[in-house]
């Protein structure tokens, strides 16, 4: 029994200090190293809950690749119908983990989102591939852009009705910048209501819509289907912005913290592996325009995600600032200013009475330790700065330093 119990401890070391050295070893023999030593995860199985959107893809695409066994998981990616079912479910723990709007997590953190829970962001899953798309019965009238909808809503008075997909999301949060820009204050000058991204398309097909704000493929739908026009590429309004990224509450990461390590990894080297080539960005349209995901043709999907844009009115552009979903590791850093940045909209537009304390409440939420972790086993660069500086599209600039000062800095706010 002695003997058996030193062979016990002894393997039990040698795991350990495989783990802890875990950034010089074989991929192969890390994974191992994770899902049998100290560094197991505590939950073999999760379920990660995502809305039908392209920027999904990371998640779905390391459960069916099988990335995610790897590191000792399955994942059980879970259809869900709009983004405050997603909060919801994540506050009561029917979901482990989400592909969620950045906004949203701090919406519930602080309690401006519904229900307040303590949440964390573990990775941001994509930078860019979301657009603002206008009805094709506002471009025929001369809006194809934010100038020339600010001159038709000057001089064809009416109530204008624009949609996002969640109040504190990035969605509403891009469409904001972008008519404040303009001159159009969404407050005060328009009707904005909240729908989710698969019934985009089909709300403004009736007239219940303006315009909307929403990921793809649901602009490039509009396009195809021959009833709304591209107005502006999110990337246009801020180039390599935060958009999607994996949500847990705070409990989770404290009650399972190899668990959200694991999973971390495995949706990282997925969005290597979309990335890698063109051909795996083809079987990724492939395979979450199914059913069982996004739900829509194939050719909704594989144009924008190559960075190939139309407008509707007949422009082509290509765009190389596309969706991405690694960049080797510079999309997904949670970096603290670009949560910090969400907060300062918040409070631009009347979700927050007070000024927060803009960096600690980002600490809290940006689990970057977990991250770097995740990061080291799943071979992606790790940014030196958790704070980075990004010029929007009206010549701001965002560098996290003063966030105080830059929320009480426009001239159009609530």
């Amino acid at each position: 029994m002695t003997d058996l119990l030193k062979s016990s401890l002894s393997r039990r070391a040698v795991l350990q200090a495989a783990a802890v050295g875990a950034i010089g070893i074989n991929p192969a023999l890390r994974a191992a190293v994770y899902a049998q030593g100290s560094d197991a995860p505590e939950k073999k199985e999760v379920k990660i809950g995502f809305i039908p959107l392209t920027d999904c893809a990371s998640v779905v695409m390391a459960s069916v690749l099988g990335i995610d066994k790897k590191y000792g998981v399955t994942i059980v990616p879970s259809k869900e119908a709009s983004w405050a079912g997603v909060r919801d479910k994540l506050v009561n723990g029917e979901l482990d983990f989400a592909h969620v709007l950045y906004g949203l997590i701090y919406g519930v953190h602080l309690g401006t989102a519904g229900p307040k829970k303590d949440m964390a962001v573990l990775m941001t899953l994509n930078n860019n591939g979301q657009a603002i798309t206008l009805s094709k019965k506002l471009a025929d009238k001369g809006a194809v852009d934010g100038a020339g909808l600010a001159k038709l809503m000057a001089s064809e008075k009416r109530e204008y009705t624009f949609a996002q997909t969640f109040p504190t999301g990035t969605h509403a949060m891009w469409l904001y910048y972008w008519m404040a820009a303009n001159g159009i204050n969404p407050m005060t000058d328009a009707k904005v209501i909240t729908v989710p991204p698969p019934q985009m398309v089909a709300n403004m097909r009736i007239g219940n819509m303006d315009g909307f704000c929403v990921g793809e493929p649901w602009n490039h739908r509009a396009i195809m289907d021959g009833i709304g026009i591209t107005a502006v590429t999110t990337q246009d309004i801020w180039k390599d912005h935060p958009e999607k990224v994996l949500g847990t509450t705070a409990e989770f990461t404290q009650k399972y913290p190899n668990t959200a390590r694991a999973v971390t990894a495995a949706i990282l080297e997925a969005g290597k592996w979309i990335d890698a080539s063109l051909a795996n960005k083809n079987k990724m349209a492939e395979t979450i325009a199914g059913k069982a995901y996004v739900n829509t043709s194939v050719d909704a999907i594989n144009q924008r995600i190559m960075g190939r844009y139309q407008n509707g009115l007949g422009k082509t552009w290509d765009d190389p600032n596309y969706m991405k979903f690694s960049g080797d590791g510079a999309v997904n850093f949670p970096y603290l200013s670009d949560g910090m940045w969400f907060l300062t909209q918040h409070k631009r537009w009347g979700l927050m009475k007070e000024h927060p304390d803009y960096l600690a409440v980002a600490r809290q939420i940006n689990k970057i330790d977990i991250y770097k972790q995740a990061a080291s086993a799943a071979k992606v660069n790790v940014p030196k700065d958790a704070m980075r500086t990004s010029k929007l599209m009206d010549g701001t600039v965002w560098d996290g330093k003063d966030p105080k000062k830059y929320a009480d800095s426009f001239k159009v706010h609530a």
